[in-house]
């Protein structure tokens, strides 16, 4: 019922705020961004982190933050949630034309275990864009979690327990919840390695399954309320 009345009212703001050309429209896109997409909580806590010295996380950035990250040096920011009709999107990628960053859209999920397909694209992802870089989603928890693992591991070359450290409590992470899933990813990986050895890639291709994966994993039912209810993660 709640879940509804939120979509409800979010496409009612979609519709009043149109493409944010106007100034009723900017206004409306600022409630959406703030009070729809809980901008608010960020404005408090971004979850800014150094993943290496080419490599940052966060949650999702406001369009002056965006405009920090540039002058920080920042040259592309990663967009895990992927292109969408909302303010907070339209915001960003406003920011980032305005301030030359390259904004590059790639969509991770929180809730089941990167295909072989995402696999593939975050190395490739990893291999050309322009660096230092940012990579988000819209906590800066889950997503940014298991992408910064991956850029650990497969582009710097970083153990897989090293790695696995951006999935943690301490950027927001519960493994306990259905965000568990990306946690098992790894550990079956690790498992695998463990008795026979087999390179990574080599598993991705012949023995990983992550439908059967997603299938067999349990989260918790505190965890699944915190993550799902409570913390609201997309």
């Amino acid at each position: 019922m709640f879940k509804r009345q939120t979509r409800k009212v979010g496409n009612q703001i979609r519709l009043a705020r149109g493409d944010a050309s106007t100034p009723w429209g900017r206004i409306v896109g600022w409630f959406e961004v703030l009070f729809i997409d809980h901008g608010i909580l960020r404005l408090l806590f971004w979850n800014k982190r150094r993943v290496s010295p080419r490599m940052w996380r966060g949650a999702q950035p406001s369009s002056w933050q965006v405009r920090g990250l540039a002058r920080q040096g920042i040259k592309t920011i990663v967009n895990l949630r992927g292109e969408r009709d909302c303010a907070t999107y339209l915001y960003e990628k406003e920011a980032a034309e305005g301030s030359g960053i390259k904004l590059v859209n790639f969509t991770a999920t929180s809730r089941e275990p990167p295909s072989p397909a995402v696999l593939r694209g975050a190395r490739q992802l990893f291999e050309t864009i322009e660096y230092p870089a940012l990579m988000h989603c819209k906590s800066g928890a889950d997503r940014a979690g298991i992408m910064s693992a991956l850029y650990l591991f497969l582009h710097e070359g970083k153990s897989l327990e090293e790695a696995k450290g951006q999935l943690s409590l301490r950027y927001g992470h519960i493994k306990q919840g259905k965000t568990g899933v990306l946690d098992r990813f790894f550990d079956a990986y690790a498992e695998a390695r463990a008795a026979t050895g087999i390179e990574f890639w080599h598993w991705v291709d012949t023995v990983y399954d992550p439908i059967a994966m997603k299938r067999d994993f349990h989260a918790g039912l505190i965890g699944n309320l915190i993550v799902d209810r409570i913390l609201g993660r997309e």
